[in-house]
């Protein structure tokens, strides 16, 4: 988990503290209606762990990623009040976390798991029946089946749900610069994909949302996104290219159009010592990396590409500036609780998490001590991915 949103208030002016996070949980099932299944009794421990992450750290807007979609908030819902409503006691801290509510929660359709009707990986046929990779790999975006590896998101404060943007099918190709993936098989450049086949790709493999919350009279909006992972491909690079159209950062300095951005404000980046403590004690692709691992955000395989830093929750250069954000903290061990692996049936992408001083308690706490803020009088931006 990564948060990030704090004030940039005149002197004197009114503020309403508010902390941002974004949280790739690995909610995600193997089946449609998995999900809903598990969470519909309050003893799922991968669910539990991820539910006591989100306790412990209360943020007051939440951007949860690889949560399958379930129509009418069936699976947000579940979560809400069978986890995130009930204290959790997974992590070993000595005592458990407390309840935290969010009556307002979004959900919306992804483009992972809808079929295509073509072949999109070139393999010869086309895939059409939910349940198995072929059929993921010729979906508009990877899923065995409609709504896999979807979006959530969760607000202490009111969604303004009639005014929530989405931008599901925006197509790659209408894209400025697209970086559309070549064929290495024939003569024509950028051509993996036909003429046909691109007037359906979409560019969001889940989607693209603008998520207006209102915060004490103004709006906040949240701009929320989750790109393809840029491997499970091959020399065609689809899944990469794709990723960095996407504002990822699989191709050189992707990442950097987001950041460098003059309407985001990246000065401050969340840190903590658990980065370098786990990249020490993981070592392999880790000794290689030339950026600060106290900025890791995930634990990937140690071999590659290693633990990075994939998730952000960036406010805008215009009325909100960074204040605080760090949640990694040494925890000096090996080994992980549940919620630190990501695979199938484990919670979340945390190397070695613990909260650290401060960050420990329910979201009121903010008032004493802040993690961000939105100025009255001014509308404010945030982008999580």
């Amino acid at each position: 988990m990564t948060e990030a949103i704090t004030p940039a208030t005149p002197a004197g002016a009114d503020q309403i503290q508010i902390r941002v996070a974004t949280f790739n949980a690995s909610l995600f099932r193997n089946a449609e209606g998995g999900l809903v299944s598990d969470l519909a009794t309050p003893g799922d421990t991968q669910a539990r762990t991820a539910a006591e992450i989100v306790q412990r750290v209360a943020p007051d807007l939440l951007l949860v990623n690889e949560f399958d979609y379930a129509a009418y908030d069936a699976a947000a819902d579940l979560f809400r009040l069978n986890y995130l409503e009930r204290g959790q006691d997974t992590l070993g801290l000595g005592a458990a976390a407390p309840p935290i509510e969010y009556p307002p929660v979004f959900v919306a359709p992804s483009n992972t798991g809808v079929a295509s009707g073509f072949d999109l990986d070139n393999n010869g046929a086309v895939a059409s029946e939910p349940g198995d990779r072929g059929y993921g790999e010729d979906a508009l975006g990877f899923g065995v089946f409609p709504g896999q590896y979807g979006m959530a998101v969760f607000s202490e404060y009111p969604i303004l749900r009639d005014e929530v943007r989405t931008f599901q099918p925006f197509l790659w190709k209408d894209m400025p610069g697209a970086r559309l993936p070549d064929d290495p098989a024939t003569p024509g450049p950028g051509d993996w994909y036909s003429a046909e086949e691109l007037e359906v790709f979409r560019l969001p493999s889940k989607s693209f949302w603008d998520v207006p919350v209102l915060v004490g009279g103004e709006v906040v909006h949240l701009l929320a996104a989750h790109p393809t992972p840029p491997a499970f491909d091959g020399p065609e690079d689809r899944n990469g290219l794709r990723n960095a159209d996407e504002n990822g950062d699989s191709v050189d300095d992707a990442i950097r159009q987001l950041l460098d951005n003059p309407a985001v404000d990246d000065s401050l980046r969340p840190a903590a010592a658990g980065g370098p403590e786990q990249a020490a004690l993981r070592g392999g692709a880790n000794a290689s990396h030339r950026g600060d691992p106290a900025f890791d955000t995930a634990d990937f395989s140690d071999t590659a590409p290693g633990n990075l830093r994939v998730d952000y929750a960036l406010p805008s250069a215009e009325g909100l500036a960074p204040r605080g954000g760090r949640v990694l903290a040494a925890v000096r061990r090996p080994a992980f609780p549940a919620g630190g692996q990501l695979r199938s049936g484990a919670a979340g992408r945390l190397p070695g998490f613990r909260p650290p001083a401060g960050l420990d308690g329910p979201r009121r706490r903010l008032k004493d001590e802040p993690a961000g803020a939105a100025r009255q009088g001014s509308r404010s931006r945030d982008r999580s991915e």
